[in-house]
Protein backbone atom coordinates (compact mmCIF):
# COMPACT_ATOMS: atom_id res chain seq x y z
CA UNK A 1 0.00 0.00 0.00
CA UNK A 2 1.73 3.60 -1.18
CA UNK A 3 0.76 5.96 1.22
CA UNK A 4 0.70 9.76 0.88
CA UNK A 5 0.49 12.93 2.63
CA UNK A 6 -2.23 15.39 0.75
CA UNK A 7 -4.63 17.72 0.94
CA UNK A 8 -8.30 17.32 1.59
CA UNK A 9 -10.76 19.89 -0.22
CA UNK A 10 -13.15 21.10 2.41
CA UNK A 11 -15.43 25.00 2.14
CA UNK A 12 -17.82 25.68 -0.08
CA UNK A 13 -17.60 27.06 -3.61
CA UNK A 14 -14.70 29.90 -4.19
CA UNK A 15 -14.23 29.78 -0.33
CA UNK A 16 -11.75 26.67 -0.09
CA UNK A 17 -10.09 25.66 3.15
CA UNK A 18 -7.80 22.15 3.25
CA UNK A 19 -7.37 19.68 5.73
CA UNK A 20 -3.57 17.94 5.31
CA UNK A 21 -4.26 14.14 5.70
CA UNK A 22 -2.35 10.73 5.21
CA UNK A 23 -4.57 9.35 3.03
CA UNK A 24 -3.84 5.33 0.82
CA UNK A 25 -2.79 6.68 -2.91
CA UNK A 26 -5.57 4.96 -4.53
CA UNK A 27 -8.24 6.53 -2.89
CA UNK A 28 -9.90 10.02 -4.25
CA UNK A 29 -8.83 13.03 -3.06
CA UNK A 30 -11.86 14.51 -0.51
CA UNK A 31 -12.35 10.30 0.27
CA UNK A 32 -11.26 7.77 2.68
CA UNK A 33 -8.21 8.93 4.32
CA UNK A 34 -6.12 6.94 7.63
CA UNK A 35 -5.82 10.07 9.71
CA UNK A 36 -5.71 13.81 9.69
CA UNK A 37 -2.29 15.69 10.51
CA UNK A 38 -3.26 19.57 10.20
CA UNK A 39 -5.17 22.21 8.47
CA UNK A 40 -4.47 24.89 5.71
CA UNK A 41 -6.14 27.92 5.17
CA UNK A 42 -4.89 29.55 1.40
CA UNK A 43 -7.71 32.70 2.11
CA UNK A 44 -5.98 34.33 5.42
CA UNK A 45 -3.15 36.88 5.34
CA UNK A 46 -0.58 35.06 5.83
CA UNK A 47 -1.88 31.67 5.03
CA UNK A 48 -2.90 29.79 8.05
CA UNK A 49 -1.68 26.57 8.87
CA UNK A 50 -1.26 23.65 11.71
CA UNK A 51 0.61 20.81 11.51
CA UNK A 52 0.63 17.90 14.28
CA UNK A 53 4.86 17.61 13.76
CA UNK A 54 5.16 14.67 16.17
CA UNK A 55 2.32 12.62 13.80
CA UNK A 56 3.73 13.86 10.62
CA UNK A 57 7.57 12.68 11.37
CA UNK A 58 6.24 9.37 11.95
CA UNK A 59 4.50 8.88 8.77
CA UNK A 60 7.29 10.47 6.82
CA UNK A 61 9.81 7.65 8.87
CA UNK A 62 7.66 4.99 7.95
CA UNK A 63 7.47 6.01 4.10
CA UNK A 64 4.75 8.46 3.80
CA UNK A 65 5.42 10.50 1.06
CA UNK A 66 4.23 14.14 0.95
CA UNK A 67 2.80 15.72 -2.54
CA UNK A 68 4.26 18.76 -3.65
CA UNK A 69 2.11 21.17 -2.08
CA UNK A 70 2.33 19.74 1.07
CA UNK A 71 5.89 19.15 0.71
CA UNK A 72 5.97 23.00 0.26
CA UNK A 73 4.04 23.70 2.93
CA UNK A 74 6.29 21.48 5.46
CA UNK A 75 9.31 23.15 3.94
CA UNK A 76 8.21 26.54 4.92
CA UNK A 77 6.98 25.21 8.44
CA UNK A 78 10.51 23.54 9.19
CA UNK A 79 9.34 19.94 9.37
CA UNK A 80 10.96 18.29 5.96
CA UNK A 81 14.69 19.81 7.18
CA UNK A 82 14.30 18.21 10.42
CA UNK A 83 13.10 14.46 8.78
CA UNK A 84 16.29 15.04 6.88
CA UNK A 85 18.83 15.68 9.58
CA UNK A 86 17.02 13.18 11.47
CA UNK A 87 17.16 10.71 8.44
CA UNK A 88 20.72 11.38 7.39
CA UNK A 89 22.37 11.90 11.03
CA UNK A 90 21.51 8.29 12.33
CA UNK A 91 24.19 6.63 9.35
Amino acid sequence: MSVKIRLKRMGSKKRPFYRIVVADSRSPRDGRFIETVGTYNPLTQPEKVTLKEETIMTWLNNGAQPSDTVKNILAKQGIMKKFHEARFAKK
